[in-house]
């Protein structure tokens, strides 16, 4: 008996059971799945942005001025006051050459002058344009010898007119006149010659005493040494270079400019360029625009003018981009919206109520937006967000 009522507890159970399976499966399948519902994603539009038009360019920078200082006067060179990097302000000395040749040059000058001087009458120093040759001690002592011939020869005329003077005496000192008068513009064209000749001792003199000064070698501008190219003791002729000088601040950037893009490039544009090495991004101004197209390469020389913090050296490589409109307006989309796979760009939009996938150009870049040149319309629906967005799932907007 006791057996009997377990087996019937025991179908009862079983029974129970079942029927609570039943009820179960009928209760989720009047419940609509939860995955079957649309996905809620966050959508934007593409809209206008600003962004610059920019054009790209290689070049290098240069000093602004580079010259090979030389020496003036031929010399053995007595000291150097630089070396290889130094940097001087203009005017600071560079080099000296031994000057006791030159100083005795100046001394000869300045006695041959005082020669010169001293033979017009002239006191040291004395003022030529005032001078007039009738002045000159020599010029006076002919107009005396001639003022005397001239009345000598009057009043020999008045004797002969009387005749109490032969015509041979009278003969006589009209010779004597003329030989007076040819003495007298001797000693004006003598005077005239010595006064020349005291202009051009004064010129020896400057002359001289400029070499002596040009023995001192100085820097025709404020920068640093490049290159030295002669030692102490070494006997330089005039004109060859003893060192590089280059200025260091500003820099002349120098850039090549493709020819398809040359015409939008304009004097005062922006400049933003990078130095090989240095992730820093430098700007400045367009300065200078070559009026010709380089035949080799098709490209326009452009340059700007860089102020130097005193890490740009000249030599540099480098990348430069021309702004040449600021407020260029196109197509964007947030820069999360964009999918990069192999090379390709790819934004998801919501389609008829399904996420797809769309391939785009995209473009310039303004801090979190990307233009995007083609691929989608101004109309379209951009997930925002993209990953875990499947293509082809139903989707909609997020309210």
């Amino acid at each position: 008996m006791n057996v009997a009522i377990a087996r019937w507890f025991l179908a009862l159970i079983a029974c129970s059971t079942l029927l609570a399976g039943c009820r179960s499966e009928t209760t989720a399948a009047a419940r609509p799945d939860a995955s079957m519902q649309p996905r809620q994603v966050a959508v934007v539009r593409p809209e206008p942005a600003a962004f610059e038009e920019t054009i790209s360019a290689t070049g290098s920078l240069l000093a602004y001025e580079e010259a090979q200082v030389s020496l003036r006067v031929a010399g053995r060179i007595q000291s150097f006051s630089v070396d290889l990097g130094s940097c001087v302000e203009r005017g600071a000395v560079i080099a000296r050459v031994e000057p006791q040749e030159l100083e005795l040059r100046v001394k000869q000058a300045e006695a041959a002058l005082a020669q010169a001087e001293a033979r017009l009458g002239l006191k040291p120093g004395g003022d030529l344009s005032t001078l007039e040759p009738e002045q000159t001690a020599t010029v006076k002592q002919a107009q005396a010898v001639l003022l005397e011939a001239s009345r000598k020869r009057d009043r020999t005329r008045e004797l002969h007119q009387q005749g109490i003077v032969a015509r041979a005496d009278l003969d006589v000192v009209d010779s004597e006149y003329a030989v007076a008068q040819a003495r007298y513009q001797e000693a004006v064209e003598e005077a005239l010659n010595r006064r020349a000749m005291v202009v051009q001792r004064r010129s020896e003199l400057a002359i001289a005493r400029q070499d002596l000064e040009d023995a001192v070698l100085r820097a025709p501008f404020s920068g640093c040494i490049q290159q030295r190219n002669a030692n102490v003791g070494e006997y330089q002729q005039e004109g060859a270079p003893v060192a590089t000088l280059v200025r260091m601040d500003p820099l002349r950037l120098r850039v090549q400019v493709p020819e398809r893009g040359a015409a939008t490039v304009h004097a005062g544009q922006e400049l933003r360029f990078r130095v090989e090495g240095d992730s820093t991004v430098y700007s400045a101004k367009v300065k200078r625009i070559s009026p010709a197209i380089a035949q080799e390469g098709r490209v326009v020389l452009v340059e700007a003018e860089v102020n130097n913090p005193g890490t740009l050296r000249p030599g540099s490589f480098v990348r430069a981009e021309i702004i040449t409109d600021k407020n260029s307006n196109a197509l964007a989309v947030p820069a999360e919206s964009i999918i990069t796979f192999a090379g390709i760009e790819k934004v998801r939009v919501l389609r008829d109520g399904k996420v797809a996938e769309q391939e785009v150009e995209t473009g310039r870049r303004n801090g979190a937006l990307v233009e995007v040149r083609s691929g989608i319309e101004k109309d379209a629906l951009v997930l925002a967000n993209p990953e875990g967005a499947r293509v082809g799932e139903a989707a909609t907007p997020r309210s």
